[in-house]
């Protein structure tokens, strides 16, 4: 099966921003943040230190740096959401993910510690998710990326799409074990 590169960054799709958003959606997105470190512990758990080398796609990131990267990700993630809620809307701080990705707390440290951070952070921000009111839930944080306001219920949508886009990286990852070449 012919895989474009495109196929293989976005293999569950590249997210939209939701057209509707309604109570169910967001209870199903929470449960998604609530499930993430499990599902993600599962397909990481018994890897060897080169198997988690593999990567997702050429000159993507390996599982290990994926693993990591969603520990950061995620806690700039459940940082915005106490900002939208408590400040009258932030400017978010983006950050470069391809450079964090490279530092030595990614490409040394064992994923255990993220798995535990993933674990700890997910549970608190199931915790807080679950506690919103419906006139938080219409915050907003301004990205200086996208030059526009985002509000938490649409932000929701999309940290559950990152859970599952990158849980389909790292089982694409050890799909492929590094053999593109019939691509």
């Amino acid at each position: 099966m012919k895989m474009s590169l495109d196929e293989l960054k976005y293999p569950i799709g590249k997210f939209n921003w939701p057209k509707e958003i309604t109570a169910d959606g967001i209870k199903d997105c929470i449960n998604t943040i609530k499930n993430f470190p499990d599902l993600l512990k599962t397909e990481v758990d018994k890897l060897k230190s080169e198997e988690l080398a593999y990567i997702y796609r050429p000159e993507g990131w390996s599982i290990q740096q994926v693993v990591h990267h969603c520990a950061d990700s995620h806690s700039n993630a459940f940082t915005r959401f106490k900002l939208t809620i408590t400040e009258d809307k932030p400017t978010i701080k983006p950050y470069l993910e391809n450079l964090w990705a490279q530092l030595p707390d990614v490409t040394e440290a064992p994923i255990e510690w993220s798995l535990s951070i993933l674990n700890g952070l997910h549970n608190r921000w199931v915790l807080l998710l679950k506690n919103m009111t419906n006139g938080q839930w219409k915050r907003v944080f301004i990205h200086p990326e996208h030059r526009r306001e985002i509000t938490l219920e649409s932000a929701v949508y999309l940290y559950a799409w990152h859970c599952n886009h990158h849980l389909a990286h790292v089982i694409q990852a050890k799909k492929f074990k590094d053999n593109f070449e019939n691509l």
